[in-house]
């Protein structure tokens, strides 16, 4: 059996799809659009699937299926504790930390769900999104002076995935550089999407203990960031309840804002649509942006939510207790809304962001296009003749189900003094 044929056996108490699949192998990490497509075609807008160790979880294509599961809450909540399959789940899980139930805005629901994202909106909001695009942009230009005079570069550690970091750090109060800061944003990558030999349990257990000296300190010395205002809110946080959505908001702002930066170059680089006006061009950076959450949206697939009690999806029967798996890659290209298969790049109606009440809170996807921009524009900006130094079809993609980002992004230009 290949890690990507249907499966016939299924953890004890499981409901037993015969023809469930399991979500891994290089033909999904690579080319996931593909696999979307067959199972589509097999089973229609939700697909029965395999998680890590042949658990047993529900995988939601259909952009209509999606927007409905995080339209209702009352039908598909989010406190993972309802899961019917925890007998199953073994200690050192490799999903722990996307599933295991946290004091987290991210589990919560009903009116503790609005309290705790108000929170964070709040927070969020006291970010001056022009200071943010300077301090951008001042980060992009000591990230390429690094590098400008060598005429080649690594995009993807160099530049993608450390601008926003140092970005989000900032906003929440800490260094921005440091080992100590270095060591947090690898932990996180290591918790949300694991490399083999990497243990995301225990990176997630350091993440929770750097962010708690944070707030520890913030507590004592506030000031004018994400952290301190999520302190001073009167809605009145415990320290914990702010470490677990701290985390929440790290995560969700780091990593997928730095694939969707790369994702973007890539498409700037490749696709001949955009190589007339790339220098400079900056109502195509805007397309490239929003082509790039359509069709490689950084976050492909989010696990997700829990039937609340027996219910229908796509045709489907779902138990009480059921895990859904959020297809936002699938949902972008779904034919019932692209039937020419044409993504317009001016329709924001993606669901990158997510959707419903547990969508990222505003104006997380606005201080993202900040980064995301401005990392894209200032360095097409400097370095006008930047071009791959490989050829397209050898870029490899992250082997993540759930991520989707490059492995590498090489590039060369003419050098520039600085």
């Amino acid at each position: 059996m290949t890690e990507s044929s249907p499966a016939h056996q299924a953890p004890s108490g499981c409901p037993v799809h015969t023809d469930a699949v399991r979500l891994a192998g290089l033909e999904y990490q690579q080319t996931p659009a593909q696999m979307y497509r067959a199972l589509r075609r097999e089973h229609g807008a939700v697909a029965p699937v395999l998680l890590d160790g042949d658990i047993p979880a529900w995988l939601v294509l259909g952009y209509s299926e999606v927007t409905y599961v995080t339209s209702h809450d009352e039908l598909f909540a989010r406190d993972s504790r309802r899961w019917n399959q925890w007998e199953n789940i073994p200690a050192d899980w490799p999903l722990l930390p996307y599933v295991g139930y946290q004091p987290s805005v991210l589990f919560t629901e009903g009116d503790e769900h609005r309290r705790r994202a108000g929170v964070i909106t709040q927070a969020l909001e006291g970010v001056d999104q022009f200071e943010l695009a300077r301090n951008c942009q001042l980060i992009a230009d000591r990230l390429i002076a690094a590098f400008a005079g060598s005429g080649q570069a690594e995009l993807m550690a160099g530049y993608a995935h450390a601008l926003p970091m140092r970005a989000v750090v900032q906003m929440c109060g800490m260094p921005t550089s440091g080992e100590d800061t270095r060591r947090l944003v690898e932990d996180l990558r290591i918790s949300l999407d694991a490399a083999e030999g990497d243990d995301p349990v225990a990176a997630y257990g350091r993440v929770g203990e750097r962010l708690r000296q944070l707030v520890k300190d913030k507590r004592e010395n506030p000031g004018p960031d994400v952290t301190s205002r999520m302190l001073l809110h009167p809605a009145g946080l415990t320290d914990e309840e702010i470490v677990q959505d701290l985390i929440s908001v790290i995560a969700a702002a780091q990593q997928p804002t730095a694939n969707w930066i790369c994702n973007t170059l890539r498409l700037l680089l490749t696709d001949e649509r955009f190589a007339v006006n790339v220098s400079g061009g900056r109502l195509s950076v805007g397309e490239a942006l929003n082509e790039a959450l359509w069709l490689d949206t950084p976050t492909q697939n989010f696990i997700g939510r829990w039937a609340v009690r027996d219910t229908q999806l796509g045709g489907r029967q779902i138990r009480a207790g059921d895990c859904l798996v959020l297809g936002l890659a699938a949902a972008n290209t779904d034919p019932q809304i692209w039937p020419d298969a044409h993504v317009g790049a001016e329709n924001a109606a993606h669901l990158s962001f997510s959707n419903g009440e547990h969508r990222c809170p505003y104006p997380a996807p606005l201080l993202a296009d900040v980064m995301a921009r401005t990392a894209v524009e200032t360095l097409l900006e400097r370095l006008p003749d930047l071009v791959l130094s490989v050829e397209p079809e050898t870029l490899t993609w992250r082997p993540s189900i759930w991520m989707r980002g490059l492995t590498a992004l090489p590039v060369r230009f003419t050098p520039v003094v600085q």
